[in-house]
């Protein structure tokens, strides 16, 4: 039985007047990945960044109905606090422009950490979780913009994981990356979700039949409001869907 670390009772986001998602209802189970996934427009970037308030810094934006982490309304921790527990990692790589090393300890340095033998045991525990001591580990005072894109990539996630959150958002992570640089990626996903939570928007059907657990196929009408049609193991619902939406969408009919 999966433990929900995340959910979403009738939840509903405005910008203004429009309506962005209607009634999602959802329930995120812990230590698993799961894959977004649907057209572009239907809100599945939007719903992402409802776990970590983001949306909050937009103007006019308006939310109802719940969404809960571990049990607890979002909307009451504070955003900051709730950041360092829910990472996030944005489709192009953002190193700061900074050192390979005062990009991962920029987190706990924000949070008070002043102790630089923790803070290098810090860097290198999250630097090895993303897979990128090994390349790195002889040039720590090199640019972070120095990288190539899969290993800002990587350096990114060790960012994310440097105040060690329990969830990872991760919005298309390899969308701007080549083959090889995505496999790693890809890769790495599947190790983190053994320690942590992770929520991936993808638009690639195999990406999301490689990497996720549980799959959430959102749709929009042309009202261009965004639903959740459907939610389940991704084996089943990639190969036995329910709603005839993701079967079309699935099987490349529309999308």
């Amino acid at each position: 039985m999966n433990t929900t670390k995340l959910e979403t009772t009738d939840f509903n986001l405005y910008y203004g007047k429009f309506q962005a998602l209607r009634n999602i209802t959802i329930e995120i189970p812990e230590k698993k990945v799961t894959a977004l996934i649907g057209p572009s427009g239907c809100g599945k970037s939007t719903f992402l960044r409802t776990f970590n308030r983001m949306n909050d810094l937009i103007p006019g934006v308006r939310m109802t109905g719940d969404v809960m982490i571990d049990g607890i309304d979002l909307l009451e921790i504070d955003p900051v606090e709730l950041r360092q527990n829910v990472g996030m990692v944005f489709q192009k790589p953002n190193p700061f422009p900074k050192s390979i090393f005062d990009n991962v300890a920029y987190g706990p340095r924000v949070t008070g950490m002043r102790d630089h033998k923790k803070l290098q045991e810090i860097v290198e525990s999250s630097l090895k979780a993303a897979a990128l001591w090994d390349e790195v580990k002889d040039d720590l005072n090199k640019s972070g913009l120095a990288l190539s894109g899969g290993q800002q990539q990587r350096l990114c996630i060790a960012r994310a994981l440097a105040v060690q959150p329990s969830v990872i958002l991760m919005d298309e992570p390899a969308a701007s990356l080549d083959p090889i640089a995505t496999l790693k990626i890809e890769d790495l996903i599947h190790e983190l979700s053994q320690n942590y939570t992770i929520v991936i928007v993808t638009h690639n059907m195999q990406q999301a039949g490689r990497v996720s657990d549980y799959t959430a196929f959102f749709y929009t009408d042309d009202t261009r409001t965004g639903r959740l049609v459907e939610f389940d193991e991704t084996k089943t619902l990639f190969t036995n869907p329910r709603d005839q939406r993701t079967e079309d969408y699935i099987t490349g009919r529309f999308g």
